[in-house]
């Protein structure tokens, strides 16, 4: 599965741009199916390749992270991170 299509890219303000949001949106949902980290895209560098979002892992943080590293991260039995095909855009206050 492709991490990060066209069509959510379009949507995905710069980073950023939600600096003075005090709710903003996640767009965009990735996780471990055989682990606990979860990740919510709100911001995207598509030249970087870095995302800012909200990061569910050993604590919940806002930070950012790498698409990258996500295409090679694996959870505990080796399964690659994937996108959450059924998520809507959401406000990160739902997510907290």
């Amino acid at each position: 599965m492709k991490l990060l299509t066209k069509e959510i890219e379009r949507q995905l303000p710069p980073l950023g741009a939600n600096e003075n949001d005090p709710d903003p949106i996640a767009w965009v949902k990735f996780f471990t199916p055989d682990s606990n980290w979860t990740w919510y895209g709100m911001e995207y560098d598509p030249e970087k390749r870095i995302f800012f979002g909200l990061v569910h892992g050993f604590e919940t943080e806002y930070g950012h992270f790498s698409l990258d590293e996500l295409e090679q991260a694996r959870g505990l039995l080796g399964l690659p991170v994937e996108r959450d095909k059924f998520f809507t855009p959401t406000p990160a206050s739902d997510l907290e």
